[in-house]
């Protein structure tokens, strides 16, 4: 339904996670009958999980307990990790700056060249932990990199951005051809973000596995204050399931949506699979683990832009092991701490077995606060919280 905001213009009502709730059907089940396992391309993980490509959230050591925990973390190749032979130094600075000047201080420190050797050694890294390795570059950098990613044996490449779209249009550069890139490349290509029916679609159609669902509502980013841009989760991933419908009736190929950003609790992550997603993408979450490698912060990937910035670096406090903040047990009543325990008790509670069956469960419309994601930025008046 649209409604008319003025004269002419009209605007379509769109809905959070926070302003949704999942009905119970006639059935119930027991939470040990219920499958949560994903499988995308060649490979299959017991948890619905993608890490995001975050500095704060992913280095090699916690992209191997991810992988041995059950999901699938993405290392971001054009972060900390490739311009810094050792980075632990540059985490302690960042986690000891202050409020005021985190932004520009950060803007400095991710100025240091991306090193090519780097990209290769970090990716061997994760695989010689033996699980399965992912990593993410954008799109202005991947022709550059993607020989370097193939050469280290990556096994999935993530394309990702703010918002990324099939048809970029510059009169200033070649555009890179995401269709030609994806059809020309040996390894299965997940790309976004993304937040609407049409821009999935056409995501979709590129030959991607897989599309990203989510543009600011993350706990670090500031996209929506800063350009006004973004969608709320939970309409932006029903219109991509929707779209992924219309690209399997198309093409006969399945393209998977993964939820990206906006899920801080069990229930974040229930609703988003419910809306629609195959899976999620989490960072702030991760990044209160004691492995974390942000110390305590949590920071975007647009954080350090070097002229708009559109991210903040949030404290999250390191405050369990990774495993108990993924599969528990819990020990806090919040809904934060064993993610996906929570997710299959979810599914359990109201009788569905599987991803692919909670994915058509009824929703109703709830009473909910207007801003999703955005905790951690409220409650230390930083970012978008001011």
């Amino acid at each position: 339904m649209e409604y008319e905001i003025g004269t002419g213009k009209m605007a379509r009502r769109a809905y959070g996670f926070d302003e949704v709730a999942i009905v119970p059907s006639r059935r119930t089940r027991d939470p040990d009958d219920v499958d949560i396992s994903w499988e995308i391309d060649a490979y299959t993980f017991p948890l619905p999980m993608m890490a995001a490509g975050m500095d704060a959230a992913v280095s090699p050591a916690t992209a191997i307990e991810i992988g041995k925990v059950g999901g699938l973390a993405c290392l971001n190749l054009e972060g900390l990790w490739t311009r810094y032979e050792d980075p632990e130094p540059v985490y302690e600075e960042i986690a000891s700056l202050p409020d005021e000047k985190a932004t520009r201080r950060m803007q400095e420190i991710y100025k240091e060249p991306i090193k090519d050797e780097l990209i290769g050694r970090r990716i061997e890294e994760i695989k010689r932990g033996g699980v399965v390795s992912c990593a993410s570059l954008t799109p202005q950098r991947v022709e550059r990199f993607a020989p370097m990613v193939l050469a280290a044996g990556l096994d999935v490449l993530v394309i990702q951005g703010t918002v990324v779209s099939a048809e970029h249009v510059s009169t200033r550069t070649e555009p890179l051809n995401l269709k030609e890139f994806i059809a020309g490349f040996d390894l299965p290509v997940i790309v976004g973000g993304c937040a609407s029916f049409s821009t999935a679609l056409h995501l979709m159609r590129t030959g991607a596995v897989g599309v990203l669902v989510g543009v600011g509502p993350g706990n670090a980013c500031t996209t929506r204050g800063v350009l006004g841009v973004g969608v709320p989760q939970a309409t932006a991933i029903a219109d991509a399931a929707a779209a992924r419908r219309e690209h399997l009736h198309e093409t006969g190929r399945y393209c998977h949506v993964i939820a990206d950003g906006g899920m801080r609790t069990g229930g974040d992550i229930a609703k988003a699979i419910a809306c629609g997603a195959d899976a999620v993408m989490i960072g702030s979450p991760l990044a209160r683990a004691y492995e974390a490698p942000g110390r305590g912060y949590h920071w975007g990937m647009a954080t350090f832009h070097p002229t708009l910035p559109r991210g903040a670096r949030v404290a999250t406090q390191q405050v369990a092991p990774l495993t108990e903040i993924l599969v528990g047990p819990a020990h806090e009543n919040d809904g934060t701490f064993n993610l996906f325990g929570a997710l299959q008790t979810s599914m359990a509670t109201t009788g569905y077995a599987t991803i692919k069956e909670f994915q058509k469960a009824e929703l109703l419309i709830a009473p909910a606060i207007k801003t999703e994601g955005k905790t951690y930025q409220t409650q230390q008046r930083i970012g978008m919280g001011h």
